[in-house]
């Protein structure tokens, strides 16, 4: 017979080859990246790194600027009505944008791995529950807002996802968003930031859980079940990191043309409750002891139309004017869940029953959550 070498001086020898060539060829890729960047992409790419140097030390100095601004600038006199309303506008007009441009670049990356080919991919087969999990989780990180709502209802139908986990995701991707999340704990720390979004999940699941069980598939418009979605794709088109690092910019003009507007307004909104609004005037109608206050301000909030950006300055001024946490966020999840106009888009593919069903079952879940957290906090 004759002596096989042995395996193991060749594994050996195999691993501290690969182990030598590995910073090798990553090097490689590196510089094969670099030369294929463009004098654009590089100089887009310095910025962005510079811009993220800056962005912490320019965001801790917010503070004096916003009294600098309305002080010495526009030489107001501190501890006025007036000084109190200028300085929280300057203060939170540079914070609530910084915060936003920060987290829609990093999510808007992230968001381009999601689409609604893939999303509905995802969902489709799962199992009820964890389908109404997994679809409340995915509204969190998927760009989806009331103005998608029918085409993708008709997607998810026509994909067969159960009704129930549809509108488990058409709850949470509006109610449960990156921007309110950052907002809330740049404004108010990780705390509330945690608390909203749980509760927010929760409604969400809640909500695709008991409209499931409902069985109320023949509420859906006949001629939703008439279209015929084109399929899924086997394999979606795949970015590159720069091509994802350009989808985070075009997020960033995208949503921030689109919202500053609303941001503007919030926060003036809130800088006169600040500098106005005597203080303990919104405890006594806002506040715990007041147990109408929470489903006064579901319904209150209904009807209004805004996004997170807006309403949290409006947030903020309420809280420190002494609202109770509860009511502030049932005002809140009113606004962003229960929209008028989201309402008003989805009758197009929704008969009314399933409509009212839908809507009834978040409010209560508001409510509930309302009276919740002004009991415990």
């Amino acid at each position: 017979m004759h002596n096989e070498p042995s395996p193991e001086p060749m594994v050996a020898a195999k691993i501290a080859t690969d182990a030598t060539e590995a910073p090798v060829n990553l090097i490689a890729k590196m510089k094969a990246t670099i030369a294929d960047l463009s004098a654009r992409q590089i100089l887009m790419l310095i910025f962005l790194g510079l811009s993220l140097l800056a962005w912490y030390p320019i965001y801790s100095r917010l503070d004096p600027f916003s009294r600098w601004a309305a002080y010495d600038v526009f030489r107001i006199a501190p501890g006025t009505h007036l000084g109190d309303a200028v300085s929280f506008f300057f203060l939170d007009i540079p914070k609530v944008f910084m915060l936003l441009i920060l987290v829609i670049f990093g999510v808007g990356i992230l968001r381009s791995f999601f689409n609604p080919e893939r999303t509905r991919t995802i969902l489709a087969g799962k199992r009820e529950l964890l389908g109404d999990v997994l679809a409340a989780l995915l509204g969190v990180v998927t760009p989806f807002c009331s103005c998608s709502a029918v085409p993708l209802f008709i997607g998810f139908v026509e994909a067969g996802i159960p009704i129930g986990v549809t509108f488990a995701f058409l709850i949470s991707a509006p109610m449960v968003n990156e921007i309110a999340l950052v907002l809330l704990f740049g404004l108010f720390g990780w705390r509330i930031a945690l608390i909203y979004m749980s509760m927010g999940l929760l409604i969400a699941i809640l909500t695709g859980i008991i409209i499931g069980r409902l069985n109320m598939e023949h509420q859906v418009e006949d001629w939703v079940y008439e279209i015929r979605m084109g399929q899924t794709p086997a394999q979606l088109q795949e970015l590159s990191w720069m091509g994802r690092v350009d989808y985070g910019i075009y997020q960033v003009k995208e949503i921030v043309g689109r919202v500053w507007l609303y941001i503007v307004l919030g926060i003036g909104a809130g800088a006169a409750i600040h500098g106005y609004v005597p203080e303990g005037f919104m405890a006594s109608i806002m506040g715990k002891q007041a147990w109408w206050s929470v489903p006064a301000a579901v319904v209150l909030g209904a009807p209004l139309y805004s996004n997170a950006a807006g309403i949290i300055p409006v947030v903020q001024a309420l809280l420190e004017k002494g609202a109770a946490l509860g009511t502030v966020l049932a005002f809140m999840m009113s606004i962003i869940a229960l929209s008028f106009p989201e309402v008003v888009i989805l009758r197009k593919v929704l008969k009314p029953k399933l409509i009212a069903v839908f809507v009834g079952v978040v409010a209560l879940g508001i409510i509930m959550v309302g009276f919740l957290f002004n009991a415990i906090m």
